[in-house]
């Protein structure tokens, strides 16, 4: 068997003196798409901010390409090649859709690379190629997620980790996110997802892990979980 590309080992973490998450366990393969799903307060976004360095585990290890990342700042995460979209885009709002994007390419010196990056997210993303002289606050919010994830793919990672994929978004948006991702992971990109829409997770995913209070309830192929009568009552809306 091939070493995993990140390895969560027995994480805990949280805020000051309140806990969040509780031995976190899991592991994600080059090339693979692993969902992360659970109620809201699960823990889902204190585990990404925990991955990328925002947040310190007070206990276990987190291993990135064999490297120990547990205790790396954000700037040498993403260096190592872990991005993070976070939920609610964080974008650089007066500033252009292009100068968005290029922030996301900041440790990097490549510039012709760079530009030919820069071409690829638009042809990804074919409105933002519209737009990129338009700042960036003056998006819809479907067109700042396609911003936000192409920022954080022009740092050229390996594992991109997308907080809330859909939230709020019109059905024909989260279709047209959902088909960069699926072309992006065909790419070689590994993709940590974090999604409430159970059911769009599981159609992006090959992988998922369902978080329930901080804790990892069960976890295996999404075609497994799909099937599973708890996971399918609890977070799919439908009777066992």
């Amino acid at each position: 068997m091939t070493n995993p590309l990140l390895e969560v080992d027995s994480v805990m973490s949280g805020y000051g003196d309140v806990n969040i998450l509780w031995g976190v366990s899991f592991c994600i393969s080059r090339g693979e798409t692993v969902c992360l799903v659970g109620s809201n307060g699960a823990g889902k976004t204190t585990l990404l901010r925990t991955i990328s360095g925002l947040l310190k585990p007070t206990q276990g290890r987190i291993t990135f390409q064999g490297r120990d990342i547990t205790h790396a700042t954000p700037r040498d995460i993403l260096a190592a090649g872990i991005a993070h979209v976070p939920e609610g885009r964080r974008l650089f709002g007066p500033m252009s859709v292009a100068d968005n994007l290029l922030m996301g390419a900041y440790l990097r010196d490549d510039q012709h690379e760079i530009k030919r990056d820069l071409d690829h997210m638009y042809s990804l993303f074919p409105i933002l190629a519209n737009r990129r002289d338009q700042a960036a606050g003056t998006l819809s919010g479907g067109e700042q997620q396609m911003c936000a994830i192409a920022r954080g793919m022009m740092g050229r990672p390996v594992l991109l980790m997308i907080d809330e994929l859909s939230l709020g978004l019109a059905p024909q948006v989260v279709e047209t996110l959902g088909e960069v991702v699926r072309r992006i992971t065909q790419e070689g990109l590994s993709v940590l997802l974090v999604e409430q829409d159970v059911m769009t997770a599981f159609e992006l995913a090959s992988k998922g892990v369902v978080l329930d209070t901080g804790r990892i309830s069960v976890m295996g192929s999404t075609d497994e979980l799909a099937k599973n009568p708890a996971v399918r009552e609890a977070y799919m809306g439908l009777s066992v």
